[in-house]
This record gives structure tokens, C-alpha cells and sequence, in this order.
């Protein structure tokens, strides 16, 4: 299930994310700012089994609350709306946000003893890797 993600992670590397930023249509300022952070990840679970992922850094907070396979509205960091499923697929938490006519897909699993997050954008591809908080 879901309970090798729960806990807090913390960001130790991020490749590609500028490219990734930009295939979004991040403008300039925001990528600089999207760079420079190194945001924590929490993941929870309430006792309705409902989800909680929230990215906590200086620059900007934010947070969602999900059922796994039902789709419901996301305020993305860079302010996109867009309508977002979560699915639970060989292990890896697959999270699938449209917009636009357009789709990114962010892909995390625990390896390792590490959260890896692959977020892809067309043929965009950004890895950024967390580690567990004690």
C-alpha cells in the first residue's frame, strides 16, 4: 500500500528540473525561485485512508488531499489548475495532472531508503530524490 511513503523526506538532489519547469510553461522568475528550493515532502494518511502530500519549503507550501484513483482539482506550486489522479501502480504512487489539453505525469517510489520522484513532461524528464527524516 501507501505506508513505505508516509513520513517526512527530505530533498538531497534535483536534476533537470529548470528543463522540466520550462516544458511546463514556468516563467523565468518562478524557475529561479523552483531551482534555488530544496523542499521537504510529507506524505500522511487520515483515518479515512484518505492521502495527504504536502511540499514544505521557505518560498511556498503546498498541499493535497486524495482517494487514490479519483480525480479531483490541484492548485499546482506554479499555479496551474489542473484536474489530478493518483494511482497506485507496481509500487510506485503515479500522479497524472491535465490542463490545458496538455498532461504531466510525477511518478514516486522508495528505493533504497530513498523517495525518488521522476516528473515528465513530454520527453522532459527531471529526477529529484529525497531521503527520510528521523
Amino acid at each position: 500500500m501507501v505506508d513505505k511513503f508516509v513520513g517526512t523526506w527530505k530533498m538531497t538532489t534535483s536534476e533537470n528540473f529548470d528543463e522540466y519547469m520550462k516544458a511546463l510553461g514556468v516563467g523565468f522568475a518562478t524557475r529561479q525561485v523552483g531551482n534555488r528550493t530544496k523542499p521537504n515532502l510529507v506524505v500522511c494518511v487520515d483515518d479515512q485512508g484518505q492521502i495527504c502530500m504536502k511540499s514544505q519549503s521557505t518560498f511556498k507550501t503546498t498541499e493535497i488531499k486524495f482517494n487514490l484513483n479519483e480525480s479531483f482539482e490541484e492548485i499546482t506550486a506554479d499555479d496551474r489548475k489542473t484536474t489530478t489522479v493518483v494511482t497506485l501502480e507496481n509500487g510506485k504512487l503515479v500522479q497524472k495532472q491535465t490542463w490545458d489539453g496538455k498532461e504531466s505525469t510525477i511518478e514516486r517510489e522508495v528505493t533504497d531508503g530513498k523517495l525518488i520522484a521522476k516528473c515528465i513532461m513530454g520527453d522532459v524528464v527531471a529526477v529529484r530524490t529525497y531521503v527520510k527524516e528521523a
